[in-house]
């Protein structure tokens, strides 16, 4: 019998082709497309949606997709959004007390007079990020990215910032006293007229920062770099320069205080 003889080996028909992809999409995973009436929810993608003044507080946002979202004035104290993509969010004057970000990606993010009081940040990605006014008052940053980040005129009191990246970032007329910035890179960075009365900077590089006119009164810059920082008007009153790296490179004697000796 030939082939063609056999009903059951005859092609499908266009129709019967149809319905048979239907049924193989069907069987697919499905696809996370952004659906702004989603629920808040863990991994929910909202992708560039609009939700300014949104009412957010203690939602689990954690590993969403939020990229280019805008959540202006929105509230979200108490958000857990640890690995959620922000990158390009709009988060201006959002109220993020105490939210989880713990590795989150905030790369290019708009935050400006953002309020991050205690929030956890450790590890985030807060590149060319513009945070100015943003009130960051004992966040912890500590080992986060903010590579060329706009922070003029932040509150960052008390802040950790350990280990973190402040390379080339914009730190005018920050406030940063008592802020922890041990082992930070700040090199290129720009503080001027910045308060950091009694932080810690134990270790950190400020190499060809701009420190013109920066309050470092009672602080710890013991084995910092500040090599060919630029310090005309800053004030150095009872701070420890214990192994500093001077601005002309010199070492700093061991147990000098208030000036490189």
């Amino acid at each position: 019998m030939r082939m063609s003889d056999n009903p059951h080996s005859r092609p499908f028909s266009h129709g019967a082709r149809g319905v048979f992809y239907l049924l193989a999409v069907l069987q697919l995973p499905a696809v996370a497309w952004a659906a702004c009436d989603d629920p808040p929810d863990r991994r929910v993608n909202w992708l560039r949606c609009d939700k300014p003044g949104a009412d957010l507080r203690n939602a689990d946002l954690r590993e969403a997709v939020l990229g280019q979202i805008n959540l202006a004035n929105a509230k979200l104290t108490g958000a857990r959004l640890s690995g959620a993509d922000l990158g390009n969010a709009v988060l201006s004057q959002t109220d993020l007390t105490g939210v989880a970000l713990t590795g989150a990606r905030l790369v290019s993010a708009k935050l400006d007079q953002a309020v991050l009081v205690g929030a956890a940040m450790a590890g985030a990605r807060l590149d060319r990020a513009a945070l100015t006014q943003a009130n960051l008052s004992n966040a912890d940053l500590s080992g986060a990215r903010l590579y060329q980040a706009d922070l003029s005129g932040a509150n960052l009191s008390g802040a950790n910032l350990g280990k973190a990246n402040l390379a080339q970032a914009n730190l005018t007329a920050a406030k940063l006293p008592n802020a922890v910035l041990s082992g930070a890179v700040l090199s290129r960075a720009v503080l001027e007229n910045g308060v950091l009365t009694g932080a810690n900077l134990r270790g950190a590089k400020l190499d060809g920062a701009n420190l013109l006119g920066v309050d470092f009164t009672g602080a710890d810059l013991a084995e910092a770099t500040l090599a060919d920082a630029r310090i005309d008007g800053a004030r150095f009153t009872d701070a420890k320069l214990d192994s500093t790296i001077w601005v002309d490179r010199k070492r700093c004697q061991p147990g000098s205080v208030g000036e490189c000796r």
